[in-house]
């Protein structure tokens, strides 16, 4: 029995997560794993917020130090994250 309604699942999802504008925060939320594996637990540790809004990835860092390091890497975290997200969502990170 074949239905003219039938469609895959991984389509009707992504339809759904498109029309409810979902795609930042899922994103969002994937930036988080990347960012906690990916840097370590140091980093992690003075990382205060990650938050993603309209392709510009905000990091908040306790340390100056930190800060300072990490704002000579933004391309290199721009593209990690691009790469990791499977599709370019980053286009600036803003280290704070």
């Amino acid at each position: 029995m074949h239905l003219e309604n039938q469609h895959n699942l991984k389509d009707v999802l992504k339809e759904m997560v498109d029309s409810m504008k979902w795609q930042e925060k899922l994103s969002e939320t994937k930036i988080r794993q990347v960012w906690a594996d990916k840097m370590g637990t140091t980093i992690n540790h003075y990382t205060r917020e990650l938050n993603l809004r309209k392709g510009k990835l905000f990091i908040t860092i306790t340390s100056a130090s930190l800060k300072q390091e990490l704002s000579y890497e933004r391309e290199k975290i721009k593209d990690m994250m691009n790469a990791q997200l499977g599709a370019e969502y980053v286009n600036d990170v803003i280290i704070r």
